[in-house]
């Protein structure tokens, strides 16, 4: 059995307000767990390409993206399953969360802007994500469990 290539993701953060924006990427609200709105990259589209339209499908914002301040890998220990994510910073350059805004693929259920010291009360991934986002360092987060 070969064994797939890593895929390759992008993410954005995204802080407005001094607040980070987060999404709810499970489908029917089977989990709780937070992240970055981001995705897959489509091969011959640059990283920021894919990662403009990525958030603009999932929030419907239009962005800015600028730097890489993250990368983080991460598996399923029980398949062949191993994802790179590229984090970048991110600023709104058009639009603000509209409840009635539909992810096309209707991954993403819930979008919200999260407080550094609100996100003690959510479950999110990576576990450097705040780090990332209120730091100014690039950092590596390595390989980690998937968790649901």
């Amino acid at each position: 059995m070969t064994t797939p290539p890593p895929r390759l993701a992008v993410r954005a953060l995204i802080l407005h307000e001094n607040r980070l924006l987060l999404v709810n990427a499970w489908p029917d609200g089977i989990s709780d767990l937070w992240c970055a709105p981001g995705g897959g990259v489509d091969p011959g589209t640059s990283l920021p390409e894919n990662l403009a339209r990525e958030v603009h499908e999932e929030t419907g914002l239009t962005v800015d993206v600028g730097a890489p301040c993250l990368v983080n890998e991460f598996h399923d220990p029980g398949r062949p399953f191993h994802q790179v994510d590229i984090y970048f910073r991110c600023t709104i350059r058009q639009g603000r969360l509209d409840a009635a805004w539909r992810d096309p693929e209707g991954v993403v259920t819930e979008r919200r802007f999260f407080a550094r010291d609100e996100m003690a009360a959510i479950r999110f991934k990576p576990d450097s994500l705040p780090d990332a986002a209120w730091g100014m360092g690039l950092l590596y987060d390595p390989l980690e469990p998937l968790v649901r």
